[in-house]
C-alpha cells in the first residue's frame, strides 16, 4: 500500500506541477487578452446582472435562475480552499503566494466567463426535458462529433473526482471537525449529513439551486463580516500586510518563527495551485451548473459566472489571508484550517467557531454542488437512467467518507481533478474564436 501511495503522490505532484499551472494560467491570459480584458471591464455590469438574475424574464429557457446557477457553482467552490487552502499557500509559499492567488483569479475570471458562454451556447435538453451542458457537451457539439471521445474523457475524470473532492473528503472534514470540537461520533455525523444531502439532491438541480441561493450567500457574508471585524480591530496592520504580500511575491520570504522560509518559485507554485483549487477556473466544473440557467444569451450568463471567481478568491480568500497576516500567526508553524482557526481566534475571541462552522456549512454545500456535477458527468456516459442510482450511491458515499480513512481517495481525486482540466482547456482554446465573436456581437448591440 505504501508503494501505491508513493506512486500516486508522484503522479499528483506531476499533474499539479508547473506544466499544468502554466496551462491554466496561459489559457486564462490568452482568453483575457482575446476578450480585451472584458471580464475586468464589465465587472460592475456582471454584478448588476447577478442582482437582477434572481428573477427570470419571460421566454428564457433553462431550469434555474442565473443567480441560482451562480450560487450553485459557488456552493461547490467556496469551501476548504478559502479557509484551509489559503492558509496552506501562506505556510508553503509565504505571504507572496497570496499575490499569485490574486493573479490566478484575475485571469481565471476570463476562463470562467468562456466556460459559461460555451456551456449555454452548446447545451442540450435530455429525454426528460432537463437542460444539460458543460465541457463534455461543448466539446462534442462545438468541436464536432469526432471529438466526442474527448468529452467522454472529461466526464469520466469528473465522475471519479466528484466522489473524492466533492463528497467523501468533504464529509470526512465535517465529521472530524465535529468529533474533535464537540465529541460527536463520526457515524452520527455521516448519517445526518447523508440524510440532509438526500433531501436536497433528490429534488434535482432546482432544489439544489433553491438551497444554494440562500445558504451560500448567508454563510459567505457571515464569514466575511467576521473577518472584517478582525481587520477593523487590526486596521493599523493592514497596510503592512498588503505590502508584505506584494514584496514577497517577487523576493521570496525569509524564515521567521515557525515559518521555514520560501523562495519566489514556491510563492508562485503554491499561490497558483491553491488559487485554482479554490475557484476551480479552468477545471470545467462550474459550467455544468451555468448550463442550467434560465437565460436567452450565453454572454449574459458568462458575465454572471465570472463573478464566482472574483467573489471566491478576490473577496473571500483575501479576507482569510489578511486575517492570518494581520494577527501575526502566519509564522506559528501551523498550517491548513488549524492556522485559519488560530488566526480568527487571536483576532476575535471565539473566532475559531467562525472557521469551524464555516468549514461545516461550506463542506455541505460543496457536497450538494458536486453532486450535480458528478450526476451530469455520469449521465453523459451512461444516459439518464443513471440519475437515480447515482443519487443513491452519492448519499451512501457521504457515510463512507465520514467514517473512512481517505488518504488514497484524496490523492486519486486530486489527480482526477487536474486531469479534468486538460480536455476543458483544449476546448476553450479551440472554441475561443466563438467566445470572442459572440461577445463582440453582444456588446456591440448592448452598449453597457
Amino acid at each position: 500500500m505504501e508503494v501505491v501511495s508513493s506512486y500516486l503522490n508522484s503522479i499528483g505532484s506531476f499533474v499539479w506541477g508547473p506544466v499544468m499551472l502554466v496551462l491554466l494560467l496561459g489559457t486564462g491570459l490568452y482568453v483575457t487578452v482575446g476578450l480585451f480584458f472584458l471580464p475586468q471591464r464589465k465587472l460592475v455590469y456582471g454584478f448588476r446582472l447577478m442582482l437582477g438574475g434572481r428573477k427570470v424574464e419571460e421566454g428564457h429557457e433553462g431550469e434555474i435562475t442565473p443567480f441560482q446557477a451562480l450560487t450553485t457553482a459557488l456552493s461547490a467552490t467556496i469551501g476548504t480552499g478559502n479557509i484551509a487552502g489559503v492558509a496552506t499557500a501562506i505556510f508553503l509559499g509565504g505571504p507572496g503566494a497570496v499575490f499569485w492567488m490574486w493573479l490566478t483569479a484575475l485571469v481565471g475570471m476570463a476562463t470562467k466567463y468562456a466556460e459559461a458562454v460555451l456551456a449555454v451556447r452548446y447545451r442540450e435538453t435530455d429525454v426528460n426535458g432537463r437542460y444539460v451542458g458543460g465541457p463534455m457537451y461543448y466539446i462534442r457539439n462545438g468541436l464536432g462529433r469526432g471529438w466526442g471521445w474527448l468529452g467522454w474523457v472529461f466526464a469520466f475524470f469528473a465522475t471519479i473526482a466528484a466522489f473524492g473532492i466533492g463528497n467523501t473528503v468533504q464529509a470526512n472534514s465535517v465529521a472530524q471537525a465535529l468529533d474533535s470540537t464537540f465529541g460527536v461520533p463520526v457515524i452520527a455525523t455521516g448519517l445526518v449529513l447523508a440524510a440532509l444531502t438526500f433531501m436536497v439532491i433528490i429534488g434535482g438541480v432546482k432544489r439544489i439551486g433553491r438551497v444554494a441561493e440562500h445558504l451560500v450567500p448567508l454563510m459567505a457574508v457571515l464569514y466575511v463580516i467576521g473577518a472584517a471585524i478582525i481587520l477593523v480591530a487590526n486596521y493599523a496592520d493592514v497596510p503592512a500586510a498588503l505590502a508584505l504580500i506584494f514584496s514577497d511575491a517577487f523576493t521570496g520570504t525569509a524564515a521567521a518563527g515557525g515559518f521555514a522560509g520560501a523562495g519566489i518559485a514556491a510563492a508562485i507554485q503554491f499561490g497558483v495551485a491553491r488559487g485554482v483549487f479554490s475557484n476551480e477556473a479552468g477545471l470545467g466544473s462550474a459550467p455544468i451548473a451555468h448550463a442550467a440557467a434560465k437565460t436567452n444569451d450565453p454572454v449574459r450568463q458568462g458575465c454572471v459566472a465570472m463573478l464566482g471567481t472574483f467573489i471566491d478568491t478576490i473577496i473571500v480568500c483575501t479576507m482569510t489571508a489578511l486575517v492570518i497576516l494581520t494577527t501575526g500567526v502566519w509564522t506559528s508553524g501551523k498550517t491548513g484550517a488549524e492556522l485559519s482557526a488560530v488566526a480568527f481566534n487571536t483576532g476575535l475571541p471565539g473566532g475559531d467557531w467562525i472557521v469551524t462552522i464555516g468549514l461545516m456549512v461550506f463542506a455541505f454545500t460543496t457536497i450538494l454542488g458536486w453532486s450535480y456535477y458528478g450526476e451530469r458527468a455520469a449521465q453523459f456516459i451512461f444516459g439518464p437512467k443513471v440519475i437515480l442510482p447515482f443519487r443513491i450511491l452519492w448519499v451512501l458515499a457521504v457515510i463512507v467518507g465520514a467514517v473512512g480513512q481517505l488518504g488514497l481517495i484524496w490523492t486519486v481525486a486530486d489527480i482526477m481533478n487536474a486531469l479534468m482540466a486538460i480536455p476543458n482547456l483544449i476546448a476553450i482554446v479551440a472554441l475561443s474564436g466563438t467566445v470572442f465573436a459572440i461577445s463582440r456581437a453582444y456588446f456591440k448591440d448592448n452598449k453597457e
